[in-house]
């Protein structure tokens, strides 16, 4: 877990809030990021033929993973277990409902990732790309007020992917190719992490300036879409659309005053009187009773959300004192509080006040909130972290944690299998000799969990830190080439792979089903490294979309 690995006090500080901005306003001028250029329209088929034809399912697929590539190795990426976890209780159904309605056809299904993401900084912002990818800033979690208003943004963004606002845009502008427009986005991407405003700018003025009119033309229209089948999702999915109404009226309020650049949604999406009226509408026409969720798993991962946004020292320290003893209130925002408390008091390493908070936390999940498992769940995950990131004398931290991960016992969640993985490795770096057995159970739980997905990176890279200490050396080389691949470094990927096949030589491992596996990959991915030194170099090459 990224977020809780040992760090100095003061670490190096978080990108800029508005490093990405300048791609997504690239995006927004070669029709190829929907935050850019939110959209809505209703369905064209003679729209959707000429789509595929310029710039079909795969195209699309391709670019976005070719992005996602360079989005994954930026320190701003994000995989936190816990806030994914909720992102996806939100994603999942809204993707489902799409499906029932028939948004989504069945070549779109298959060809796309369909896969949100986390962006760890400040501003409030989501946005699409293409090939089905999601990116929601944790500034956004910590703005909304519900789980419904959050799902509202995720069924907007969602229902510019299902439209293919995206290829429709780069249709309505120009026939380029696919590596012209990748390029293009990387090429910005690579300014802006240089912190080179001219650089970006250079980049935006060098290409289809003389269309941005009547791409935001086109946007505005898509918009009006994302938003009315947006709302019709979110209520299919079982949340009330009363969510939409409710997020525009925070954007509204907040594009009424000087926002810092801290509201970029609000400049990619921007907000209109006609569009909040029409939401205002649709919710009224559709009469649908407001869906009764609990409140706590929303109020828990807006707290960690705005722990994790914000990692300067003085941010959290004021987190830290809001979750001071002294407060008598039972009510959502004390728990809430402190958690956000108890979150940051780990990042500053201040684990007496991380355990205060928590420990009052738990006696309010035990208490007032006792019908609501999640407040539980959620605080004995924070606990473990904690007790995992402390460490201390084996006779101490070994049963300290036993004790901690006893009320996630039935838990086969993927928050769950990690803080027991990070247990694990604390224990053995406590020099506890339980530590053995502990590890192999953590190993074997990544090993089925990675064999489904394939794609977690994370999951990968704790496989090979729980695997070195058990002597796996193969499988932890292996794991790690798969973290790099996961993480879109193929070149890495295959260096890994070439260092795990000369172990196995150098000591004549008789491990036979690992060696095979380690060449059969090897063999796999040097294909991708050869498809992707092939497209550097602006090469056509035939590649399959898994």
């Amino acid at each position: 877990m990224s977020h809780l690995t040992p760090r100095l006090r003061r670490a190096r500080p978080w990108p800029a809030a508005g490093r990405w901005m300048p791609l997504a306003l690239a995006a927004a001028l070669i029709g190829t990021w929907p935050a850019s250029q939110p959209a809505a329209q209703v369905r064209l088929p003679a729209l959707g033929d000429s789509v595929s034809e310029d710039f079909d399912i795969l195209a699309e697929r391709r670019l976005g993973d070719r992005i996602m590539r360079e989005v994954r190795r930026d320190p701003a990426y994000l995989d936190d277990p816990a806030l994914l976890e909720y992102l996806l209780s939100l994603f999942d159904p809204l993707l489902a409902a799409a499906r029932s309605r028939g948004e989504i056809g069945v070549d779109l299904d298959k060809a796309f990732a369909w896969e949100p993401f986390l962006v760890g900084e400040r501003p409030v912002n989501a946005f699409a790309l293409p090939g089905g990818y999601v990116g929601v800033y944790l500034g956004l979690i910590a703005l909304t007020g519900s789980s419904d208003e959050l799902a509202s943004v995720l069924a907007h963004e969602l229902s510019h992917v299902t439209q293919r606002h995206i290829a429709r845009s780069a249709i309505s502008q120009q026939r380029q190719g696919l590596a012209t427009m990748a390029g293009m986005i990387l090429g910005v991407l690579a300014a802006s992490r240089a912190q080179s405003t001219d650089a970006a700018q250079a980049v935006i003025m060098g290409t289809q300036a003389a269309a941005v009119q009547g791409q935001l033309n086109f946007s505005r229209e898509m918009e009006r879409e994302a938003d009315r089948i947006g709302i019709e999702v979110l209520g299919s999915a079982g949340f009330s659309p009363a969510g939409m109404v409710g997020m525009f009226e925070k954007l509204d309020g907040a594009m009424r005053l000087n926002d810092s650049n801290q509201y970029p949604y609000l400049r990619s999406h921007p907000l209109t009187i006609e569009r909040i009226s029409d939401a205002r509408l649709r919710v009224r026409e559709a009469g649908l009773p407001a869906p009764v969720k609990s409140a706590v798993p929303h109020a828990l991962m807006q707290a960690r959300a705005k722990a994790l946004m914000d990692r300067t020292d003085q941010a959290l320290l004021r987190l830290q004192g809001l979750a001071a003893p002294g407060s008598p209130a039972h009510d959502l925002a004390r728990l809430a509080t402190l958690y956000a408390g108890a979150q940051a008091s780990i990042l500053l390493r201040d684990f007496d006040h991380a355990a205060q908070a928590i420990g009052a936390g738990e006696a309010l999940a035990r208490g007032p909130f006792a019908n609501e498992p999640e407040a539980l769940r959620q605080f004995a995950l924070l606990r473990v972290s904690m007790l995992a990131e402390r460490g201390g004398p084996a006779a101490q931290l070994a049963p300290a944690l036993s004790t901690a991960l006893a009320p996630l016992a039935s838990d086969r969640t993927r928050p769950a299998m990690m803080v027991r993985a990070q247990a694990a490795l604390a224990r053995q770096r406590s020099g506890d000799p339980g530590a053995t057995d502990a590890l192999r159970q953590a190993t074997e739980a990544l090993q089925t969990w990675v064999a489904e997905h394939k794609r977690d990176a994370l999951a990968w890279q704790t496989l090979a830190q729980c695997a070195e200490p058990l002597g796996l050396r193969l499988r932890s080389l292996r794991a790690g080439a798969e973290a790099a691949f996961a993480n879109g470094d193929v070149l890495g990927a295959v260096d890994r792979l070439r260092a795990a096949r000369q172990v196995a030589l150098d000591t004549r491992s008789d491990d036979y089903v690992e060696v095979s596996v380690i060449q059969s990959r090897l063999r796999e991915l040097e294909g991708d490294r050869r498809r992707l030194l092939a497209e550097m170099r602006g090469e056509r090459h035939p590649e399959d979309v898994q």
